[in-house]
């Protein structure tokens, strides 16, 4: 019997657990796993290297059409080069969000997204994954948990990188990161009508985990490992 390709996406504000989720998940049914969140800080990456103004329609078109975003093994590839810790400061995670709103950087990774679902069953995680990328995906999940919790748990990463900030600073990212998120004009972030919510602020990771693979087992999908 031929196993059915299919797609979970899950969409949330940062620090919601999304990424965290979605890598547990992928490795227990094992199948891939698309952060397409890094593929925005990848470009918003190449952005800040390139020093081309993000508004200038024509330089963004042409450095779009010179960038390659892969995955492998885990590690995010620009250009053929790994940069996972690189896309994951505040500036970027800044510049992601407003690159994330121009339509033709939208458009290109967003039909990459799409070709990578269409061929093998894939975990997304990012803002319009439900409500854009794959609209008739079977499963949905949007994961949400207060401001201050998301802001204790990037702190966390970003002490652990050996960055060196503060908890009201990260709070205030979050925020305005939040703001940035649902308040764009192209795709903002907002709930798919027919995903789940879970409130992952008081939840284990190990618990978030089984509440979307009991979902997916439960309509027949595939098993575990």
């Amino acid at each position: 019997m031929t196993e059915k390709i299919f797609q979970i996406a899950i969409d949330g504000p940062a620090g919601s657990g999304k990424s965290t989720i979605a890598k547990a998940v992928a490795e227990r049914l094992c199948i891939d796993y698309i952060d397409t969140g890094a593929m925005y800080r990848a470009f918003a990456c190449k952005i800040k290297n390139s020093g081309i103004d993000m508004y200038d329609e024509a330089a963004l078109e042409k450095l779009l059409d010179e960038t390659d975003i892969d995955f492998s093994k885990g590690d995010t590839l620009l250009d053929g080069v790994k940069v996972n810790d690189i896309i994951r400061t505040p500036e970027i995670s800044m510049l992601a969000s407003k690159c994330s709103a121009l339509g033709p950087v939208r458009k290109k990774l967003v039909a990459l997204q799409q070709k990578m679902g269409e061929s093998k069953s894939v975990i997304m995680d990012g803002r319009d994954i439900g409500t854009v990328v794959f609209p008739k995906a079977p499963f949905k999940f949007f994961l949400v948990a207060t401001p201050e919790e998301r802001a204790a748990r990037r702190l966390k990463e970003l002490i652990e990188k050996g960055e060196k900030t503060t908890l009201e600073e990260v709070l205030a990212d979050i925020k305005q990161r939040d703001l940035q998120d649902t308040t764009r004009k192209i795709t903002p972030l907002k709930k798919a009508e027919d995903a789940r919510e879970i409130d992952t602020t008081s939840l284990s990771i190990e618990e978030v985990t089984g509440i979307v693979i009991e979902e997916v087992k439960k309509h027949g999908y595939c098993q575990t490992v």
